[in-house]
C-alpha cells in the first residue's frame, strides 16, 4: 500500500492501493475531480467507472462523484494504470521564455506573450500550464486563475495552492479583481469614456469554430473603456472588464464599429493583411491587446496587491509609427 500521507498533491502510484490524507489545499474539492487530478494519464470514464462500482473510499464508505473532500478525510483509491511521471515530459516542451511579474508561496503572475495559449487542446500540443509545469515537477499545485486569448499578451495569473485558488475565484465571481487592457481600434472613437453593456452568445461557425457575437438573450456582458490616445484613423483604448465573458473586449468593439487592430477573428480583415505586410508603416503582425493592469487582494495576506506590463515592443512601435505618421494626438499613454 502506497501511503502518501499529506503529499496529496502528487500523482498516485500505478499498480498500487492509494491512500491519501486531505489538507486544507484540497479541502473543497470535489471527489471526482480531485481524482481526475491526482490519477494522471487515466480517462475520465475510468475515474467515474471506480467511483460508481465503489472502489474509492472516503473514511471507509463510498462517496458520489458530487461528495466535496473535508480536512482530515482519508481517501482510497484503488489500483489504477496512470501515465508516466511529470518528470519524463516529453523533450520537445519548450522551457517557459516568459518572465515573471510576481511570485510567492500563493499565487504566480507571468507577462504572457502573444501567440501562446494558456493551455493545451484544439490542435494546440501545449501552453503556458504545461510548460510551467513541466518546468516545476516538484511543484505540488499549478493551477490558471483565468485566461488569455492566445493572441492577447499581458499578465496572467496561476495559484500555486488549491486555497488561493478558491479564493481568487472567489474574488472573480464579486467582480473584485481589477483587470484592464490596452487595445488599438481602427475607426472614429471620440468619448473619453464609454461603457457597454451589450449581450454575448457563444456558437460554432460551419467549420467548428467558437465564436461570439452580441444578441439580445445573450449572457449580460459590461465593458467599460476609456481613451488613452486619438488619432485620424485610431485610437488606443484602456479596456475595464465588468464581466469575464469569452472574447468580450474583442467583440464589443467590433459591435462599436471599431475592431482592435489585427483582430483575425473579429477584426478588419483587409487593414489586418495590409498592416502584417513588411515594411508597412504603421505596420504590425498581431492582435493589439495587452492586459497590463491587475489588481486584487492577496489571497494569504489580505493586502492589496496591484501589478503592471508594459507594452510589448511591437506595441509601442505601432503607436509610436502613428505619433509619427499622424501627429493628431488626443491624450497620451
Amino acid at each position: 500500500m502506497n501511503e502518501l500521507g499529506k503529499n496529496s498533491g502528487h500523482a498516485v502510484a500505478a499498480g498500487q492501493v492509494s491512500m491519501i490524507q486531505i489538507d486544507e489545499e484540497c479541502a473543497g474539492q470535489r471527489i471526482d475531480n480531485f481524482l481526475i487530478r491526482i490519477c494522471k494519464g487515466v480517462p475520465k470514464s475510468h475515474v467515474y467507472r471506480i467511483l460508481r462500482s465503489g472502489e474509492v473510499r472516503v473514511n471507509k464508505g463510498r462517496v458520489g462523484a458530487d461528495y466535496r473532500l473535508e480536512v482530515g478525510d482519508l481517501v482510497r483509491v484503488p489500483p489504477v494504470r496512470v501515465a508516466a511521471p511529470e518528470l519524463e515530459a516529453p523533450a520537445w516542451m519548450p522551457a517557459p521564455s516568459y518572465s515573471i511579474v510576481h511570485e510567492d508561496d500563493y499565487v504566480l503572475v507571468i507577462d504572457k506573450p502573444a501567440g501562446l495559449a494558456v493551455h493545451g487542446g484544439s490542435g494546440v500540443s501545449f501552453g503556458v500550464i504545461e510548460q510551467l509545469r513541466n518546468a516545476r515537477p516538484k511543484a505540488k499545485f499549478l493551477e490558471l486563475v483565468h485566461r488569455l486569448d492566445r493572441e492577447t499578451s499581458g499578465l496572467l495569473m496561476i495559484a500555486k495552492r488549491r486555497s488561493a485558488l478558491v479564493a481568487l475565484h472567489e474574488q472573480i465571481r464579486e467582480n473584485r479583481i481589477d483587470k484592464r487592457y490596452l487595445a488599438c481600434v481602427v475607426g472614429d472613437w471620440h468619448d473619453a469614456r464609454r461603457a457597454v453593456k451589450a449581450p454575448l452568445h457563444k456558437y460554432l461557425t460551419p467549420e467548428g469554430e467558437r465564436r461570439v457575437r452580441v444578441q439580445d438573450d445573450g449572457l449580460a456582458s459590461h465593458t467599460i473603456f476609456n481613451l488613452i490616445e486619438r488619432f485620424e484613423n485610431y485610437a488606443v483604448l484602456e479596456c475595464e472588464l465588468k464581466t469575464g465573458r469569452t472574447h468580450q473586449i474583442r467583440v464589443h468593439l467590433q459591435h462599436l464599429g471599431t475592431p482592435i487592430v489585427g483582430d483575425e477573428k473579429y477584426g478588419d480583415f483587409a487593414l489586418n493583411r495590409r498592416l502584417s505586410r513588411s515594411g508597412v508603416r504603421p505596420g504590425i503582425k498581431r492582435m493589439f491587446l495587452h492586459a497590463y493592469k491587475l489588481r486584487f487582494t492577496h489571497p494569504g495576506s489580505g493586502e492589496s496587491v496591484e501589478l503592471q506590463a508594459p507594452l510589448p515592443a511591437d506595441c509601442r512601435q505601432f503607436i509610436d509609427q502613428l505619433r509619427e505618421d499622424e501627429g493628431n494626438v488626443a491624450k497620451t499613454i
